[in-house]
């Protein structure tokens, strides 16, 4: 044997930092994953424990298309309360199940988030709901037919989609009947490495740590060696349901909730609508929730909670003091 000593690691032997490496994101309040039975889905959610007691409602998360609920944790790691969290994955996203059918629509998400709260909170308490893009939408409507189950409401970017005409309703129905026709796929990645690079290359601002550590709950490993995004791809399909926005602004007029709505100074709509959906529309639509707090951050685009975890964390601290 030999009396021979390991010799000594310098910092830079050992220190990602110093070899010009990215140290891995650590979270400060790691999540427990726990699953629901949901109207006949088996739905998964993320759960950080937190302080306070019986009456501090629960801030509940819930995230855009093509992400998944473990995109809050940078959020809920800047939040200096210490309040329990719940964020969800939509229905065939993430962790929950993916159902048997071709479509989604948006009276589902309502209905998941309904169930999901009564679970949660079968008591009927109101509790803090906060969306992001799509979920951002999906909570405004939720927040007018069942105002008494939200005592705050946040909304990041949740702008909604540009009105229809009823004469658009054929052509729309002719698009889906085609795309039903075939199979939607979704690009596989060769390693956890090509997926973080396409987090990054979908979001610029996005640090590398950051990157990092969502690529393993945005993909996951299938039998064929291929890293595959846990979205199921019939969510690219068009939806044959005409966006109503009369209806929509229907259910935003009840929202009772003090409402705080966060966006980002580089988020460009237009690259999504062109000229189908002006700003000033959005603006008229907002117009109609009665107790309205605004805030923007920068820099920041629409990935906010990713971009500036740390400022929305503070946002939100004081929004729900």
């Amino acid at each position: 044997m030999s009396d021979a000593h390991p010799a000594k690691q310098s910092p830079s032997d050992t220190d990602p930092a110093s070899q010009g490496e990215t140290p891995p994101y650590t979270p400060r309040r790691p999540a427990r994953s726990r699953f629901l039975n949901v109207r006949g889905l088996r739905y998964h959610c993320w759960e950080w424990d937190g302080a306070g007691d019986a009456t501090t409602p629960p801030l509940v998360m819930v995230h855009g298309w093509m992400d998944v609920g473990a995109s809050f944790q940078f959020v809920v790691d800047a939040l200096a309360s210490s309040r329990p969290v719940v964020a969800l994955d939509w229905r065939g996203f993430g962790q929950t199940e993916t159902p048997a059918a071709d479509s989604y629509w948006f009276p589902d998400y309502l209905g998941d988030l309904d169930a999901v709260l009564n679970q949660l909170h079968p008591d009927g308490a109101a509790v803090d709901l906060l969306g992001h893009s799509m979920g951002g939408n999906v909570v405004m409507g939720y927040a007018g037919v069942r105002p008494e189950r939200v005592r705050r409401l946040i909304n990041l970017e949740g702008f909604g989609l540009p009105a229809t005409r009823p004469e658009q309703a054929p052509q729309r129905l002719v698009q889906w009947l085609d795309e039903l026709k075939t199979p939607m796929q979704l690009r596989t990645y060769a390693s956890l490495d090509e997926v973080a690079q396409r987090l990054r290359q979908n979001n610029p601002r996005l640090a590398p740590e950051f990157a990092d550590w969502l690529a393993p709950h945005w993909a996951q490993p299938q039998p064929d060696g291929r890293w595959h995004i846990l979205g199921d791809p019939a969510h690219k399909r068009t939806n044959p349901v005409l966006y109503q926005r009369d209806e929509v602004l229907a259910c935003w007029q009840r929202i009772a909730a003090p409402t705080l709505w966060v966006e980002g100074d580089q988020t460009d709509v237009a690259k999504w609508w062109g000229n189908r959906y002006p700003r000033a529309e959005f603006e008229s639509r907002l117009a109609v929730v009665k107790d309205l707090r605004r805030e923007v951050l920068s820099p920041a685009g629409h990935m906010l909670h990713h971009d500036q975890p740390q400022a929305l964390a503070a946002l939100i601290d004081d929004f729900l003091a």
